[in-house]
């Protein structure tokens, strides 16, 4: 679907539209999440306010001018769809976005100021999904699939690039996975460049669409998703993302909304990072132990989604 290559041209490409985001190592804090060496890749300082600008920018900068033309459509936990919408914006065209209904209200605000056309149907992504494709099928306009689209991978997985550039001694790198986009062309660019990384996954536990399938060997549609994380509500993922990661993916992980919620406190209170709950999933795993390191192990949490989830506290 994807190989280092692609990954590198997409670096190249979108360098001018992203931001290079901090590598910060978490120092005195008042609890430490781990014994390890922690950095935390704080993506939710990126454009729009997740790693997901570098998927979305590279696709539109591979998708010609006349697909182009009648605008672009997708469906969204919220992230995506910002990332869309700033890329509609920059090509000059109509972006209309589909989002389920326990989408956060603030990025149904950040979407409208983005100038997108928005549509709140669907409990969980994969029902949302179906009239994101619907609108395309009967206006013309682009579909920019979140996840399952090598262009999309690619970009997500320049974040892999420039990690390893600002700490090649990493052991460990913890994702978040919603639809699998981030974690699928991360691990592309992770193992081909330092094949002993570790790749952690982390995933709701009302919604572990990665952890059933790797389980069962297959892609499997979840009978039921009960996590309130609109950007993790995935109920299947693509075949082809699935078959290019399994392999990649050394360990998953599940975490509690609740658990998130509160790693997303924490991260407002040590830092003053204002993450969504994805953006905190992999801190979650670390404080409630699901996962352990030493001492002398380099370990980096994505902070992969801005949000204001954690700032009630």
């Amino acid at each position: 679907m994807i190989t280092l290559s692609d990954i590198q041209d997409a670096a190249e490409r979108i360098a001018p539209y992203i931001r290079r985001t901090p590598l910060m190592e978490a120092v005195a804090t008042g609890s430490k999440p781990t014994e390890a060496q922690l950095f935390l890749k704080l993506e939710c300082l990126q454009a729009t306010g997740s790693f997901k600008a570098r998927g979305a920018t590279n696709k539109l900068l591979t998708t010609s001018a006349e697909a182009l033309s009648a605008g672009v459509v997708t469906a969204s936990g919220g992230n995506h769809g910002l990332a869309t919408a700033r890329a509609a914006q920059m090509a000059g065209v109509t972006a209309t976005i589909f989002v389920p209904t326990n989408v956060a209200p603030l990025k149904v605000e950040k979407l409208k100021r983005l100038g997108a056309n928005v549509h709140i149907v669907g409990s969980i992504w994969n029902e949302t999904n179906e009239h994101a494709l619907d609108f395309a099928d009967t206006t013309g306009a682009a579909y920019f699939h979140p996840f399952a689209d090598p262009a999309v991978l690619a970009g997500q997985g320049t974040l892999a690039l420039e990690l390893l550039a600002e700490n090649p001694d990493l052991d460990t790198v913890l994702i978040a996975i919603g639809g699998g986009g981030l974690i699928t062309g991360m691990s592309v660019a992770l193992k081909a460049l330092k094949p002993s990384i570790r790749i952690i996954g982390i995933e709701p536990v009302g919604c572990p669409t990665f952890h059933a399938s790797m389980a069962a060997g297959k892609v499997v549609r979840l009978p039921e998703v009960t996590t309130r994380v609109a950007t993790m509500a995935c109920g299947e993922t693509d075949r082809g993302v699935f078959e290019l990661s399994r392999h990649a993916i050394d360990e998953i992980v599940l975490v509690e909304d609740d658990e998130m919620v509160e790693a997303a406190q924490w991260l407002w209170f040590e830092f003053g990072l204002a993450a969504d709950l994805s953006g905190a999933a992999a801190v979650a795993a670390m404080r409630q132990e699901r996962i352990t390191f030493n001492a002398d192990q380099q370990v980096c949490a994505l902070v992969c989604g801005a949000g204001t989830e954690g700032l009630a506290g």
